[in-house]
Parts: C-alpha cells; structure tokens; sequence
C-alpha cells in the first residue's frame, strides 16, 4: 500500500485530478446502480429519475449558453463608453436596435441609462410614451456590485411583459469613472418556449425559480399537474408550493399535488442562482419495466464516456497552463537573456503569467542598471588608481638630482632628468591602460635607475623574459609597485646589497611572471594580509601611491577574480610575487606614449 502511495504522490497534478474525479464519480455512480437494480420497479424509477436529471442537466447547459449571449451582449456594450456621451444619443439607439436585432431570440429590450438618468432604448419611441418604473431600482442593483454582472429577480416590464434584467456598469477605458448602467430585458416567454418542449408532456412539467421562489418561467394554462390560483389573468402557482418548493433541497422527493403523487427532481443552482425543477407523475413509473434496463444500459454507457472525457478535458484545462507557466520559469537559467510568457487568459492562471512577465522584466531592468553601474565603478576605481602621482617621490628624485649638480656629477645629473621625464611621460601617457611586457620592463628599467642612482649598488636587478611574452598586453604600473615594494621594504632596510630577479613565462595560454628578491621578507601574518587590504597612506617613497593590493584589485577587476598576485614570503630570505594574467598578445604597433 505505501508503494502505490508513492506511486500516486510522484505523478503530475493532471493525473491525479483525472483519477479522483473519474475513480470518485465512477465509484459513486455503481453504487447508485448496485442498489436501483434491485427490483424492476426500483429500476426504472430510478432510470427514468436520471433520464430527467441528465435532461435537466443539459437544458440547464442550454439555458446557460442561452444565458451566456445575454452576457456577451452586455459585455460588449460595456466596452462602448462612448456611447453614454454627450453627442452619441443616435449613434447609441442605433447602437441598441442592432444588438437586440441580431440577438432577438435573447433579448427584448435593451437600455443604456447614464449617471445623470438620461435612457437610451433600442424601442425609444415605446419607452419614451410608456416609460419604465423598474430601471431606477436596476441601475442600484447594478452600483451595489460595482464590477460585476447582476441579474434582477423577475418583474412586469411596460415593454417586455414579465422578464428579467441583466445589469452591468460602464466604465471609461481607464476604469476611473462610471458612465452609466447597461441593462438588457431577455425574453421569458420565448426562454420558456424553448425550455418546454424538452421538459413537458401529458406526464410532466417543469418550471424554473430563483433564489427568492420568483418564478422565471411562463406557466402553461393547460398544466393540470400543478396547483395555480384560481382566477388569475396568467397562472399562478399557489405561494404555500412555491415555498415548498424553496426549501426542498437538490435531488429527488416526493410531493402532493393536487390529487397527484408527484416524484420531484430538483437541480442545483446555476451561476444566476436559479433551480430549474422538473414534475413527473409517480404512476408514470410503473407503465413499462422493460424498458428500463436498456434505457439504464445506454445511460449508463454514455455517463461513462462522458465522464471520462469531461474529466480529461477538465484536468488538462486546468493544469497545462500552470505546467506551461512551471516549464517557462524552469528555464530561467541565464539572467541575461530571460524569457517571456505570452499571456492569452484572464483568470488566476492569466494573472500569475503576468506577474511573472513583470518580474522578469524589472529583473531584466535591474540588472542592466547593476551591470551599468558596475563599469562605471571599475572606470572610476581605475582612473583614481592610474592617476596617483605621489609627491614625495618628486621632491626626494628632485633633491637627487640637486644634489648631484653641487658635486659636479652632470651625466648622472643628464641621466636622471632623462629618466625621470620618461617615467613621468609613460605614467601620464592616456593613450591605452595597456601596454607590452616589454614596455613595462622599459617604464620599469626607468625607475630603477633612479633608485639606483640615490641609493647607488644597493641593489641590483636582473630581468629573464622570453621573447614571445614581451608582446603580451600588461596593465600599466603592474610592475613598478611590486619592485619597488621589494627595494624599499625587503633590500634597504637589510643593510646589505641584495637582488631583485624578474622572470617571464608563457605557459598554457597564460602570462605567469615572478618577481623575487632576497631581502628580509615579511613573517607570516603580514604575508596574510598583504592583499586582504589598502594601506590608508602611500610610503614616502612610493612614485604612484599604489601598492601591491591596488596592482592585485587592477587585475581583477579588468580579467576577473581567478587571476591576480600570489605572495610568498619568509623572514630573513626573502619574497616572491607571482603575477598571473590571461595571455592576449598585442595586436599592431603598441601605444605611442605622449
């Protein structure tokens, strides 16, 4: 047993709607037939009972299709504002005589009454001499469920006779303000002329009531099953059965009337709340036996196929859309390119299609706006980056260059100026944020000399890169603040000469550089936090104010976050930066420097 209940919970909503229904309503049904097929006369009781409930169950069918033109008709003219305007009153009676013509079986006057009570006819002429009492209480019927379509209980119309009244407000197209009220008469006496045929005979009657046991239908002067009161112009049923009536619940009972036993089949409310209930006369079962078992066995075979096919339609109705509306968003794997629900509904479904649509769309918006914001972050932290020309350097290479004109030195003096206007020439240049390996190495080549010029042998620096890696594109100062971290925090405070190496590769499509030196190195927790942070303030010595965090960010930010700077570092030995990047070799003659 709990196999099969796995079984049942891991298939689709559709299925399982189509098994209870189908397995209910079939369960229900043999029962019903187990327990009428125990004698003959229980048989064909019950037989001709269901013949009557499946007859009244597509009369109703037919009274709601009958119905659903009235509703139409009225939705139509609620889509025709313009009509309730100053201006439009011809236009809106000719309006009105068109849709009672072409709908003449349905309805039998048509009104379209505005805000300041002015009425509008497809019988102007019948309404104006004779008027009608009932259209004030109709139009509050109509404002009471604003919004809603609302039908009136039966009533005695100048220009329809007895009827009942379809009501319906009329917006503009903007929702914002009423126009007035729709209203259409239907035609009782024809309803009931349609009705009856299905529904009487020498053995039977039928009449339909509303929620509050009004009569809707005509009632036929020549009924002898039903008791009327005497001396009235149109038959009236007696109020005391009408009240019966009322409280009888859906099903079959049985009733007196006048001198007949009656078998009553009530029907359930239809979507106007009215109960359609059909007479027959009890003698009436007993006339012929025989026919009821192979009445029963046809009825029988058609409410099984039509029982299997309403259910099918009916779960695959309601579930395909939602398995659409599952399907769409199970889908939703790439951000960048989301996908749309078209949207043909107008119920539950139709609405949760169109939120979602919404969702994507403002998600869509988001997104542009992140990613928008996102490049002009990483331009803006770029250019701050790029544009830091530390002072300090200035002053201390100026006070260099001072000093060896007081000793008469005018080559290191003519070298330094030439280096230094270099160096500024290939910082400033704004040309491309890119540049070859090789001049890197130059630009860096630059500023080595003018250290080593202020501080003399202290240091020395050897470069081993292969030839094919000096055509690779190279962020701009990449390798100035690795080497000059080097010299002024590993070799010169060691009080010893030292060395800087700069090695090269290409390997497996990647640009892979390390920069050694054999300095004091840093201890472990230093190490750590080398590019965990910014410093808050540039060392003195610096030329461009960035340190090796802000190379390491300048590198994410541009290839993305697998690539950047490594440390390694130990204490009395020395460090070792590696740089990773992306090989792209430069493409054309590289940058001209301004």
């Amino acid at each position: 047993m709990k196999r099969w209940l796995q079984r049942y919970q891991r298939i689709g909503i559709a299925t399982k709607q189509f098994i209870f229904f189908f397995v209910v309503t079939f369960i229900m049904f043999m029962a019903l037939a187990l327990n009428n097929l125990r004698d003959a006369e229980a048989l064909f009781r019950d037989q001709v009972v269901r013949d009557a409930q499946q007859l009244i169950g597509r009369t109703n069918q037919y009274l709601d299709s009958y119905l659903d033109n009235v509703q139409n008709m009225l939705l139509l003219l609620s889509t025709r504002d313009d009509l309730f305007l100053e201006g439009h009153e011809e236009e809106a009676a000719k309006t009105l005589r068109t849709y009672a013509s072409y709908n003449s079986s349905v309805a039998r006057t048509l009104y379209l009454v505005r805000e300041d009570g002015r009425v509008y006819s497809n019988a102007q002429v019948n309404y104006e001499i004779m008027g009608n009492p009932h259209l004030e209480s109709l139009y509050r019927l109509a404002m009471s469920n604003y919004g809603a379509m609302n039908v009136s209980e039966p009533y005695d119309s100048p220009l329809s006779g007895k009827t009942i009244a379809y009501v319906l407000p009329v917006t503009d197209r903007n929702k914002s303000q009423t126009r007035g009220v729709a209203i259409v008469e239907i035609d009782l006496e024809r309803l009931t002329g349609l009705v009856a045929p299905l529904l009487v005979s020498d053995n039977q009657t039928f009449t339909i009531i509303s929620k509050k046991n009004n009569v809707i239908t005509y009632t036929d002067p020549n009924d002898k099953l039903l008791p009327y009161v005497p001396g009235t112009f149109l038959p009236q049923l007696q109020s005391s059965f009408l009240e019966q009536l009322g409280e009888l619940p859906v099903g079959v009972r049985t009733m007196q009337s006048n001198a007949n036993s009656l078998v009553v089949i009530k029907s359930s409310s239809n979507r106007l709340g009215w109960s359609l209930i059909c007479f027959i006369k009890e003698d009436f079962f007993y006339q012929n036996v025989r026919k009821l078992y192979r009445n029963y066995r046809d009825a029988g075979m058609i409410w099984v196929v039509v029982l299997f096919g309403s259910t099918w339609i009916m779960t695959r109705h309601f579930t395909r859309p939602v398995r659409g509306l599952a399907a769409k968003m199970d889908r939703v794997r790439d951000l960048g390119a989301l996908s749309h629900i078209s949207v043909d509904r107008f119920d539950e479904i139709g609405t949760l299609a169109r939120s979602y649509n919404a969702m994507m769309e403002r998600i869509h918006t988001l997104l542009s706006e992140t990613k928008e914001m996102e490049v002009k972050k990483k331009q803006s932290e770029l250019k701050m980056l790029q544009s830091q020309i530390a002072p300090h350097f200035l002053y201390n290479t100026l006070a260099c260059i001072s000093s060896l004109a007081r000793q008469g030195r005018v080559d290191d003096v003519r070298e330094t100026i030439k280096s230094l206007v270099a160096l500024l020439s290939f910082s400033f240049n704004k040309t491309s944020e890119f540049v070859t390996l090789a001049e890197e190495l130059e630009g860096l080549q630059r500023y080595v000399q003018i250290q080593r010029i202020r501080y003399g042998d202290v240091f020395t620096l050897t470069i081993d890169v292969e030839e094919a890696a000096l055509r690779s594109k190279l962020l701009k100062l990449t390798l100035q603040p690795i080497v000059e971290n080097a010299i002024f925090h590993g070799i010169v405070p060691n009080k010893k000469a030292g060395c800087i190496h700069i090695r090269g590769r290409l390997q497996h499509g990647m640009l892979r550089l390390a920069i050694c030196d054999d300095g004091l190195g840093m201890p472990p927790d230093t190490m750590r936090g080398l590019l965990l942070g910014r410093k808050e303030t540039p060392s003195k010595y610096s030329f461009t104010g960035m340190g090796i965090i802000n190379v390491h960010e300048r590198i994410r930010l541009h290839v993305g976050q697998p690539y950047g700077l490594k440390v390694r570092s130990q204490e009395g030995r020395g460090t070792v930066v590696r740089l990773l990047m992306p090989y792209e070799e430069w493409i054309g003659e590289p940058p001209i420097r301004e």
